[in-house]
């Protein structure tokens, strides 16, 4: 089995880590290194993995090393690692904003590197990630990637990096816009005289129910829409009430608004 570091213990790398172990993988081949001691009791308790609180010595043999730190120290995490990474390891990371580019000026240059851009429902299994590797990364080391994010979910590689900008504005922030459409429609339901944990299951279910049909179905979401739609009827009428406020345009708006923004979260971590 291969050996697998995590540089970080958060939230996002014990999802992950949880989904690995739930999937097959060994947590004898899974080593965390984390700062605190109370973080590193909990993921030895929890899952069983080595912990340590020395990056170093923690990649020295590592053949996949995932860094799970915020954006604001991936730098100094990296430069400091960056010389006891062996050559034919790949490094992850998941940081959002951070550039193929800048990772190669603090790991050197030559070292395989993919960014990888999960979501917050990987913590439940049901995760989107998008993956994108530099010309280092080889075949079975990209294999092995999409084998620890498909542990939570869908994972899929992008053609460039620029299209990881567009995972993000899809798929990274997506969950916060579904939140706060399912917190509107909570609030309607209940200004129009459903309890409040009924509007909240109702809207939750449909949103589950409907997700669920998009994911499985042959037909387009368009398509899907238009099956639901009775001339005359009560969702033709809402759906016109979206189209007259140009929802779309609010939309398109919004994502382009994410893609911009993590481009100059891209320049604001370059060196």
């Amino acid at each position: 089995m291969s050996s697998i570091v995590f540089i970080g213990g958060g939230n996002m790398a014990s999802c992950i880590i949880g989904g690995m172990i739930a999937q097959g993988f060994e947590s004898s081949d899974i080593a965390v290194s984390v700062p605190t001691q109370n973080s590193r009791d909990r993921l030895k308790s929890e899952f069983n993995v080595q912990v340590t609180d020395d990056n170093r010595s923690a990649v020295a043999s590592a053949d996949v090393v995932v860094l799970a730190v915020k954006p604001q120290i991936m730098r100094s995490v990296a430069l400091d690692v960056a010389s006891a990474i062996p050559a034919n390891a790949v490094v992850v990371s998941i940081a959002a904003g951070i550039s193929i580019e800048s990772m190669q000026a603090w790991l050197g240059g030559s070292i395989a590197i993919v960014r990888a851009m999960p979501n917050t429902p990987s913590l439940v299994g049901t995760g989107a990630t998008g993956l994108y590797a530099n010309p280092t990364t080889g075949d079975a080391q990209q294999q092995l990637v999409s084998k620890i994010f498909e542990a939570v979910g869908y994972c899929c590689w992008v053609n460039t990096e620029a299209q990881i900008n567009a995972v993000i504005a899809v798929s990274g922030s997506g969950p916060a816009y579904f939140f706060r459409i399912l917190e509107i429609m909570q609030l309607v339901g209940q200004e129009l005289g459903l309890p409040e944990n009924v509007a909240r299951q109702l809207a939750s279910q449909t949103a589950l129910g409907a997700a669920q049909m998009a994911k499985d179905s042959n037909l387009s979401p368009a398509q899907l829409r238009e099956q639901v739609t009775s001339p005359g009827g009560t969702t033709e009428r809402a759906l016109n009430t979206f189209q007259q406020e140009n929802l779309e345009a609010i939309f398109r708006k919004a994502m382009t608004s994410a893609v911009a923004r993590a481009e100059q979260m891209s320049e604001d971590f370059s060196e």
